[in-house]
């Protein structure tokens, strides 16, 4: 395991009912493959060894010695392999024949899993013959030439680099109370699952919303191997599932009804997984019963150390990295698209009914952000049932003011309906820098900022004049970099952009474009195509922008995802910049991305590029959060913000020594 990431499988042999030694050969074969692919931990499929299927032949006694001796032999066949194996057979405990999952690793058995929940219903009469956990006491047996405490207590096996894992079998998380519930609490981070389940209709989909779920409430990576070909048909048919979820989301799967072995390999972000724990208050008070329970000996976790890798392997990082993890990611994009404007203009809604006013004030410039927030003013407008002649847009020309802008700017209000104001901060500022003795020629923070706080002061005024208030229209991105004046384009009376990143803003003014049409669409798409750029530098010769923002702090797409993976996860600069790399360097040279709307976003950077620009962001981040610490109020829309008043706490004189220590040194 390295950065967090742990390489799982899940597979599924071919078998035949009853042939211990051809299921044993088909499991060698993908143990093998899965080493050779650096596979660290392999599930195997419920009763693997036997077939699921054998039904009455359980009870005979020869079935059951070749199924102990197959393990003898994946014992030998492991005994220099550091990949840990999990596989499935029924394994006598006295009186009783438990339906198991042994754990395996160089050789040695590091412990055997008893099914807890067993069906006894349709197609599967389990009962009939195997015993239950809970029908066992805690006791040693002597199976597969070990000695081998086996007890009904959850158990979690530790991996050498520090992974927990637990097990459980088929029925378990199918159960009220899975076992994986109480593995997780007390500190699994992966559950294997082995499985024998039965295709019917509508089955399939239910069985992957089940363990879509069990994983994202107990915030694990879920392996799932279910059997497949070679199984009896006499009365149902098995399709093969190989699934693995990482908290909740599938990253992998399998072809169902395939007549060949399959495995589905995945890496599962062990290290994002105790980020969501820790941040998940929710999470962290139910350990509460678990503890408890331990110290009053109502029932033991026994944790059992497997052994160290023999072999280090160099890490590769195999899995897909989402570019844009910020854009939803769903097979309706309209109702996302339209859930995200109503958070929107909601939060506006409640915001002017708590006031009573009847106007809102913002300063359009042509660009996207003042575009988004007069979309969201236009909704909750129309939702209250007001006439949009109550939004007051607000044009300010001024020295950098292009054509492009203020035209689309102004043609967009026109089209929307709101009431259009013009006012040129040209002569305000142009006098207040003869008050303060600042040379007009002198394009520094002051001349940039001076025009900044002009405009803000304006349409504060505005809106005392017209009893209404300010809407903010600062992006998510904005806020990280500090890009935002202070007290000028930074201040406003609800910012209902604050959670919004560059990248969705985007996206949604592209969803705007598509969802009014005509003009407005035209606007919008011009809009879009626009150079970010605060137009506070003249523009060039050609009257084009000459102030371009990315161009100063970087491509909003690689901070965008350097904000996610910093923000939602914590994750270090090392791990940001490998992940980086994969999604934007990796086998894509020369490639042009697009996002889900269509909208190009450049081509790909090499790592010297992400590097000068994860430093920039680090720096930046750090050094202007005490802008961030007196945000007005704004709607949450995503997993991640800034809100000092709840998701991001953070002192503004907090030194970045650390993070950009390594961040050099990368």
């Amino acid at each position: 395991m390295k950065y967090g990431f742990i390489k799982v499988a899940s597979a599924i042999p071919n078998v035949k009912v009853g042939d211990v030694k051809y299921n044993t050969d088909q499991i060698e074969n993908l143990i093998v493959q899965a080493e050779g692919k650096g596979v660290e931990i392999i599930v195997f499929p419920e009763l693997c060894i036997t077939g699921y299927s054998c039904q009455d032949l359980f009870r005979q006694q020869m079935l059951l010695d070749a199924a102990e001796n197959s393990v003898l032999v994946l014992l030998d066949f492991t005994r220099k392999l550091d990949i840990i194996s999990i596989v499935g057979l029924p394994i006598v405990v006295g009186d009783l024949l438990i339906n198991a999952a042994v754990v395996i690793q160089q050789g040695k058995i590091l412990g055997v899993v008893p099914k807890t929940y067993l069906p006894n219903y349709s197609e599967f009469y389990e009962k009939r013959w195997f015993a239950s956990s809970q029908d066992m006491k805690e006791q040693n047996i002597r199976f597969a030439g070990h000695n081998i405490l086996l007890t009904p207590n959850p158990q979690i096996f530790k991996t050498a680099e520090g992974a927990n894992f637990g097990v459980e079998v088929c029925e378990d998380v199918w159960a009220p109370t899975p076992p994986s519930n109480r593995l997780a609490i007390a500190g699994a981070e992966l559950i294997f699952n082995l499985s024998a389940s039965d295709e019917l209709i509508g089955k399939h989909n239910y069985l992957k919303e089940l363990i879509s779920q069990q994983s994202a409430r107990t915030m694990t990576g879920y392996v799932y191997s279910s059997c497949g070909f070679g199984e009896s048909t006499q009365d149902v048919v098995y399709g093969g599932n190989a699934l693995i979820y990482e908290n909740g989301k599938c990253i992998s799967a399998s072809e169902r009804f395939s007549m060949e072995s399959q495995m589905q390999i995945a890496q599962i972000d062990i290290e994002k997984l105790r980020s969501e724990r820790r941040s998940n208050s929710t999470y962290v008070n139910a350990q509460r019963n678990i503890k408890y329970s331990i110290l009053n000996n109502q029932f033991d976790i026994r944790y059992i150390q497997c052994n160290a890798a023999e072999q280090i392997r160099d890490f590769v990082l195999d899995r897909e990295v989402d570019p844009h993890p910020f854009i939803p990611k769903s097979n309706d994009m309209e109702t996302s698209c339209e859930e995200i404007l109503n958070i929107q203009a909601m939060g506006l809604v409640k915001r002017i009914v708590h006031t009573h006013s009847k106007t809102v004030v913002l300063g359009i410039s042509g660009g996207l952000d003042s575009t988004l927030a007069l979309i969201v003013c236009v909704k909750a407008f129309d939702k209250l049932q007001l006439s949009r002649k109550g939004i007051v847009g607000v044009t300010m020309p001024g020295f950098g003011t292009t054509d492009r802008t203020y035209n689309n700017a102004l043609h967009l209000m026109e089209t929307l309906g709101v009431t259009v104001r013009e006012i040129s901060i040209a002569k305000s500022v142009t006098q207040h820098f003869e008050d303060i003795g600042h040379d007009i020629n002198n394009h520094d923070v002051t001349y940039e900022n001076g025009q900044a706080r002009e405009r803000t002061q304006i349409l504060m005024d505005v809106a005392n004049q017209m009893n209404g208030m300010v809407i903010g229209t600062g992006d998510l991105s904005e806020l990280a970099l500090g890009w935002a004046t202070y007290n000028g384009d930074h201040m406003s009376m609800y910012g209902v952009n604050a959670s919004i990143p560059k990248t969705l803003i985007k996206y949604l003014v592209k969803y705007a474009a598509q969802s009014l049409g005509g003009r407005a669409s035209d606007i919008l798409l011009d809009i879009i195509d626009t150079p970010i750029s605060p137009e506070l530098i003249p523009a060039d010769e050609n009257g084009h922008i000459k102030q371009k923002t990315e161009d100063l702090v970087g491509p909003y797409e690689l901070h965008d995802f350097f904000i996610y993976y910093f923000l939602r996860f914590g994750f270090r600069p090392a791990k940001i910049f490998l992940l980086a790399k994969k999604a934007f360097v990796d086998g894509k040279e020369g490639a042009v991305k697009k996002d889900v709307s269509g909208a190009e976003l450049g081509g790909t950077y090499d790592e010297e590029t992400i590097k000068k620009w994860l430093k920039t962001f680090i720096r930046r981040f750090f050094t202007q959060q005490f802008k961030r610490s007196c945000l007005p109020d704004g709607p949450k829309v995503g997993s991640v913000s800034l809100s000092p008043r709840g998701d991001w706490r953070m002192p503004s004189d907090a030194a970045y020594t650390i993070w950009m220590e390594e961040a050099e040194n990368l």
